[in-house]
Formats: structure tokens, C-alpha cells, sequence
């Protein structure tokens, strides 16, 4: 079954804001000063250059960040070639098309977390162990995230570029007008803890609610971030499917599910135009909202949503998000590219990316970095949005990931809990369709 993948979806939106550029991180200028090296020195030498090639997909940062043209400068001998396919869902299976046959690939690939546990699990053999390469301080990043790209024999095949940590965004004008604080400590008080807290308050906003905006944009949003908030989801770590008697996810469907049926829902599906629409037309009160998020927001509610959104800290730690470099052993200078994956995954390099690109940094490293530390936001009322998601990306859990989790994922909120929110199916009915729709899909 092939499905457009939710970090699709999100280069799509990264790409829709990058004309924002730097503009998305109030305090946070560009310098016009190269990233520092914390990997290898340069390289000098007066022969040929190596050239390094990395495949990524959609609007990957690496090069619209400048950090190719900086390893550059600090590396003359070395030349660096990117290939970017679009989506993901075009890119992957080349990726593994490649890595079967043991040609065509670049030098450095990168890997959606969707696809890292598969990618981890059976192509271990045929990508370098990223652990040893020089530069490399597993220590700098969150433990979920190294974890998410090791094999059980600890080999580390990918090392993590970004990540998704999830607040809540929320419309200031809104709450003030069903009676809520607005202020963003307070908010996330309201719900601390507790996604059934969330709910409670989706209840009493919808009490004294404006006409025509509803609590949250759709019951699938509030679904993922609770999923992505457990410590095991859809597989266990022996690598099992357990989503179906897995008592976190019948939570969490339970919980996502009574957003739909108490009517706190604008009915949207997201990244869909309707969506769009419901950011400029004030439809919804709050939005999960990952990092990468706040440039989408700020493009499609405009300039009429400046200081009305706001972001406030998610009922519980969650992750929506990310990617990985790996290094084929196939490809022709591996040493030379491990070297480089090092490099462009170092805490200074990802506070640049973030810096630059909006994309959260994974080396946990980087957070006591001022451009990440001191990082506000100024469409969201100069919100502290480092301090915020290096919170809530500290506070994730290590959660196994399976080779399938993105179909799974992707059923039970497009096929099942959609079912629960536009055509009036009780929740078991939605719940019994994906169950449907995903054993097709898994050959069970």
C-alpha cells in the first residue's frame, strides 16, 4: 500500500516557508560566520578533490542551510554533489532498490524515521557503522534517538539530523474569548500531564466557544501526538506488531476518538487544502504542533494570525518527526563520508540547521547552544521555542519503531479514526475498518 508519508508532508510544508528563511527565529540573526568545525580538521592538499555525493529527499536543509558550501571551506579537497527526489515515497524504495543491488547510491543517504527501524533491521549489513566514525559522541544525542538507528548488536547505521518534539499550539484570541487564560504557562497547566486534561478543556471551550471555531483542527492530529508520546506504540521491542493489544494505543483511540464524538473537531483532514484554509480562516482553537510546524502555521494563517497563535507545552512529551545519514558500504569513499555525516550531525551543525531551517536538533548537545537556548518566535508572541521543544524532545520516551509503523500509523487515522470524524461511525466501527485496512496491508 503506498501512502503519502506524514514527513513528506512535512518537507512539503518546510518547503512552502523556506522564502522565510531566518525570518522564522526572532534572536537567532544570521552572523554570515561558517558553522565550526567539530569534526575533522581541513583538509588542504593542492591534488584532485574528492567528490561526495548525499541523496536526500524533498528540502532536505543540509544545502539550503550552507553547511555544504561550510564543510567546503573547511575542507578544499573535498566537493559536495546533493540529489534530491521529492517524496519520500518515490525516494525509499530506490533506496532499497539500490542497496540490494549495491549500486547507485550516493555516498551518504539519508533515511525518514519511518523508515529507519526497517532500513535498521534488515540493512544493517550494507551501511557503516556510524558509531566509530570520527567526531561521533553518541552521548550528544537524545537516547531515543540513537537508539531508534542501533542494531541490537549496538551498530549505529544512521546518525539522526532532526526530530519532531510536540507542543501545542494554541489561538490566544479564542481563549479569551470562551473564558480560557492565554497566557502559555498557564495553558499548559490546564492539561499537564494528562491528554484526557486536553479533552476536559476541548469540553469547556466548547461551552462558550465563538461561533464557527472549534477546539482542535482534527481527532487523527490529537491521535499521533498521544501515540507518539508512549513508551511502546506499535510494536514491542522484540520487534512484534502489538498495536491491536497494545492498552496505550486503545487508550489513546478511546481518548482521540471522544475529540470526534463530543463535536470539539473542525473535521479536517490534515495537509489537505481544507486544513490550509482552517489556519487562515481561524477554524480551530489548538493544533498538535511539532517544531517544523510553526513555519507552516505562519504561512497559511498570515499575517491577521501574528501574535493571536501562541505554543504551549503538549500534555506529555511527544515526537512527530525526523530523519537520519546513513553511510552505504557500497558507495566509493566511505571513510571520507563517514567523516562528513559526523560533521553535518555535530551540535553546532544542527543549532544552524535549526537556526536556519526550523528543523529541531537531535543532538541534545545543541540545546544549551544560543541559537538554540535563547531561540523565540516571533509570530507566536516571542515564544521560547527552544526552550519549549528541547523540553518536550528531553522528555520522550525510547520507543521501538517497526518497518511498518508509517502504515500503521497512517490507517488508523486516515482510514479509521477519519471514519469516527466525517461520516459519523462510532468509534469501534472506525477502530474494526483500520484494523481491516492495516491487516491487508501486512499480509495478516
Amino acid at each position: 500500500m503506498r501512502t503519502r508519508t506524514r514527513m513528506s508532508r512535512r518537507l512539503a510544508a518546510l518547503a512552502a516557508v523556506a522564502a522565510l528563511g531566518t525570518g522564522l527565529l526572532a534572536g537567532c540573526a544570521d552572523d554570515g560566520k561558517a558553522p565550526a568545525a567539530d569534526g575533522p580538521s581541513a583538509g588542504g592538499g593542492g591534488g584532485a578533490k574528492t567528490t561526495l555525493t548525499v541523496g536526500v529527499f524533498g528540502a532536505f536543509g543540509l544545502k539550503e542551510a550552507g553547511l555544504y558550501d561550510a564543510y567546503m571551506k573547511l575542507h578544499p579537497d573535498i566537493e559536495i554533489k546533493q540529489t534530491s527526489i521529492e517524496r519520500n515515497e518515490n525516494y525509499y524504495p530506490q533506496l532499497l532498490t539500490h542497496l540490494g543491488s549495491g549500486s547507485g547510491l550516493a555516498d551518504i543517504q539519508a533515511v525518514e524515521v519511518s523508515n529507519i527501524a526497517e532500513v535498521t533491521a534488515t540493512q544493517s549489513g550494507k551501511l557503516e557503522d556510524l558509531s566509530k566514525a570520527p567526531g561521533v559522541n553518541k552521548d550528544d544525542f537524545l537516547p531515543w534517538k540513537w537508539a531508534q538507528a542501533t542494531t541490537k548488536d549496538s551498530k549505529t547505521v544512521g546518525l539522526g539530523t532532526d526530530t519532531g518534539p510536540t507542543g501545542i499550539c494554541y489561538r490566544k484570541d479564542l481563549f479569551a474569548k470562551a473564558g480560557l487564560p492565554t497566557d502559555r504557562e498557564a495553558v499548559g497547566k490546564l492539561w499537564a500531564g494528562d491528554w484526557n486534561k486536553y479533552l476536559a478543556v476541548g469540553r469547556q471551550y466548547k461551552a462558550k466557544a465563538p461561533q464557527g471555531a472549534a477546539f482542535v483542527d482534527s481527532a487523527s492530529g490529537v491521535l499521533n501526538s498521544i501515540t507518539g508520546a508512549g513508551a511502546t506504540r506499535y510494536y514491542d521491542a522484540d520487534g512484534k506488531v502489538v498495536y491491536k493489544t497494545n492498552p496505550a494505543i486503545k487508550q489513546a483511540w478511546d481518548t482521540a476518538a471522544a475529540f470526534a464524538t463530543d463535536g470539539l473537531t473542525a473535521k479536517l483532514q490534515q495537509f489537505q487544502p481544507t486544513w490550509d484554509q482552517g489556519f487562515a480562516n481561524a477554524s480551530f482553537a489548538t493544533v498538535s504542533c511539532p517544531a517544523w510546524m510553526l513555519g507552516y502555521i505562519q504561512d497559511k494563517a498570515g499575517a491577521s494570525g501574528k501574535d493571536q497563535w501562541d505554543v504551549a507545552a503538549a500534555p506529555q512529551p511527544s515526537n512527530w518527526g525526523g530523519s537520519f545519514l546513513t553511510v552505504p558500504s557500497a558507495g566509493k569513499h566511505t571513510a571520507e563520508a563517514a567523516k562528513l555525516a559526523a560533521w553535518l550531525t555535530a551540535p553546532a551543525q544542527q543549532a544552524v540547521l535549526f537556526e536556519k531551517r526550523g528543523s529541531f536538533p537531535s543532538a541534545k548537545a545543541a540545546y544549551a547552544l544560543p541559537a538554540v537556548a535563547d531561540a523565540k518566535h516571533a509570530y507566536f508572541g516571542n515564544a521560547p521555542i527552544g526552550q519549549i521543544f528541547a523540553r518536550a524532545a528531553e522528555g520522550t520516551p525510547v520507543q521501538p519503531l517497526g518497518p511498518k509503523d508509517q502504515i500503521i500509523q497512517q490507517n488508523l487515522s486516515d482510514i479509521g479514526m477519519l471514519q469516527v470524524e466525517q461520516k459519523g461511525k462510532s468509534p469501534q466501527q472506525g477502530w474494526d475498518a483500520a484494523v481491516k485496512a492495516i491487516d491487508n496491508a501486512l499480509d495478516q
